[in-house]
């Protein structure tokens, strides 16, 4: 596969190379600037797996934003999700009256999603909105509105552009499908 960047590994099924997420990346930043023309936007980041993901999309925004971090997980080392989310950083800037963008790399069960646009909502911002690189949608559990998505995927664990699997895989910069095996 182009765009693997020489890393290939026996226990991974590349799906999307660099330069398809990065054509994705700049059609959801097209999109989402055209929605917020004239406003400033704070991009709220879930970390750890959307770090590289925000950042390509926030470099190719065409408006004012501003970024902020999140740390909120339901996975832990596991490749499904345990049900609770937990949130070990929280943002620190204030978000009232402000147009947030919560931007996570991939939604599957919706649980952290919905729980964080729940946590905001409570600190009266102007609007929140979400973009999200891969929607699974077959593992939904929980309604959770999508603002922009990049592609939706079949229900497979996915590695690589800032996604991982116990820490490893995070540095790949294409997205594969771990393996069954």
């Amino acid at each position: 596969m182009n765009g693997t960047g020489g890393l290939v590994y026996e226990d991974l099924e590349p799906l999307y190379d660099e330069g398809v997420i990065q054509e994705k990346v700049a059609d959801l930043a097209g999109r989402i600037s055209r929605d917020y023309l004239g406003k400033e936007i704070i991009v709220l980041c879930v970390l750890k797996a959307a770090a590289i993901f925000a950042a390509d999309l926030a470099r190719s925004l065409t408006i004012h934003s501003r970024l902020a971090f999140v740390n909120a997980a339901s996975y832990g080392t596991a490749t499904t999700s345990s049900g609770d989310v937990a949130i070990s950083r929280a943002i620190d800037i204030d978000i009232m009256d402000k147009h947030v963008l919560i931007v996570d790399t991939i939604v599957d069960s919706g649980r952290t999603l919905a729980y964080l646009q729940k946590h905001y909502r409570k600190r009266r911002p102007a609007s929140i909105r979400t973009a999200v690189l891969l929607d699974k949608r077959t593992r939904r559990t929980i309604d959770v509105q999508l603002d922009y998505v990049g592609f939706e995927i079949p229900d497979r664990f996915v590695v690589g552009y800032g996604m991982d699997f116990a820490e490893k895989y995070r540095n790949l910069p294409y997205i594969a499908a771990l393996s069954a095996d």
